[in-house]
């Protein structure tokens, strides 16, 4: 319990649905009211999940129930889920932007926050002046950001427009900023809800070093919310995974990782396009469908299996030059495998005519790592893009048997490759 620096206890979160506040007074009598006589607010007892997707019969709504964790000293988080599930107002109430409605969080130690890009800063205001009103937001003294002035000026890669007011930045120089500021803050306990996808590729990298930094180099904490699972992957050693406001799963990143993309679709191995097309359309992708060698649907794959993808493409009007490509990528969305029917000597593709086509591709063994992985298409005549679907499809490559362990990545058998395939060794005297 000493190296636990953040731990929430049953933290739940309800909104009232249209209204500021918590309602009619009516509603605020009826707490007052039962509060008096030592009873449960009334109003915890109904509302519903956070489900977006759905119409609710419900005006109170749940946007966080009964969160449980705990964070170690020099941990770093990661909190990840799909939109609406409830991550940004954990973030706020560990901020203490917004209180929870049950449940309490303890933290040890000074924590620092950023939520939304450029939060306090003044637009008429220079970039130089922000720092200083940005630093005393966070809780930094005069003399505190005076001293580290030149490190955040640096870091920010913002050194030419410094003296020019912040509206005149565009929002990728405003975040460069603004983490600037927090990241020199110091904090015990660094929250970070999705910033660094406004920023290029370079500050991305930057920033999350700095992050690992702060965590390994400094023993902090960091909080960090990102839908870049890559970014994740790269940050954190531990997650949680939220999903209508509760945590389903938690545990190692990548477990939860895996976990959170598979269940995007998960046990879907067949995919129905022809409702999103229009009917004038040159030639589009009909349907898709993940095969095995019975030509049977079937959703968790072993490595070393041989992949039959089969593609239903309908054609309205002559093409000159079909061409479907097919690729797989990992979870930092690295392309592993490309199949193109142009890369062969002769095209086999031979749906000119108007119709409709089934194309299989049948490949050979691929001996993909135990990961996550996702399926992007495409159709072109020639050089025109007819059709294209990007990472549509997920599903998860399982080690052929117990004993490949060189087919799972662990800790202990940490191997920097995405696809094994078996060489013949020999050893020779000199």
């Amino acid at each position: 319990m000493k190296d636990v620096i953040l731990k929430a206890e049953g933290v739940s979160k309800q909104y009232r649905l249209g209204l500021i506040g918590t309602g009619t007074l009516s509603h605020d009598l009826n707490r007052w009211w039962h509060r008096l006589r030592g009873k449960e607010d009334p109003y915890l007892k109904i509302g519903e999940s956070n489900d977006r997707s759905t119409k609710g019969n419900s005006q109170y709504v749940w946007a966080l129930r009964d969160i449980n964790f705990e964070v170690k000293r020099g941990e770093v988080l990661g909190i990840i889920g799909k939109n609406g599930a409830g991550k940004s107002t954990l973030l706020k109430i560990l901020s203490r932007v917004t209180l929870p409605t049950t449940g309490a969080i303890k933290t040890k130690g000074r924590i620092a926050s950023l939520l939304e890009v450029g939060t306090g800063f003044h637009p008429e205001m220079t970039g130089r002046e922000n720092i200083f009103l940005n630093g005393a937001i966070l809780g930094m003294t005069k003399k505190e950001i005076a001293s580290k002035l030149d490190e955040i000026i640096e870091f920010s890669g913002c050194e030419r427009y410094i003296n020019t007011p912040v509206k005149r930045y565009s929002s990728g120089m405003r975040v460069r900023l603004a983490f600037a500021v927090a990241a020199h803050l110091e904090p015990d306990i660094l929250v970070v809800d999705e910033v660094l996808a406004v920023g290029d590729a370079e500050f991305q990298k930057k920033a999350i070093g700095k992050m690992q930094d702060i965590s390994q180099g400094q023993g902090r904490t960091v909080l960090f919310v990102s839908h870049n699972m890559a970014a994740v992957e790269d940050l954190c050693n531990r997650a949680i995974l939220l999903e209508h406001g509760e945590v389903i799963f938690e545990g190692g990143v990548k477990d939860v990782i895996s976990k959170y993309l598979y269940d995007l679709n998960a046990n879907q191995s067949s995919f129905d396009f022809s409702d999103s097309k229009k009917k004038n359309s040159k030639a589009f992708i009909e349907s898709f469908d993940l095969l095995d060698h019975s030509f049977k649907d079937f959703s968790k794959i072993k490595s070393g299996d041989q992949f039959i993808f089969r593609i239903g493409v309908k054609i309205n009007s002559n093409l000159l030059n079909p061409i479907i490509s097919l690729r797989i990528s990992d979870i930092q969305n690295i392309n592993v495998v490309t199949w193109r029917s142009n890369n062969l000597k002769e095209n086999p593709l031979t749906l000119r005519t108007p119709g409709l086509y089934y194309v299989d591709i049948v490949s050979d063994n691929v001996y993909l790592l135990n990961s996550i992985y996702s399926i992007s298409m495409s159709l072109l005549d020639g050089k025109e893009l007819l059709d294209y679907y990007d990472k549509f499809c997920q599903f998860q490559v399982h080690a052929s048997s117990p004993d490949d362990r060189y087919l799972n990545i662990t800790k202990e058998n940490s191997m920097n490759s995405i696809v094994f395939y078996p060489a013949n060794w020999k050893v020779h005297e000199r």
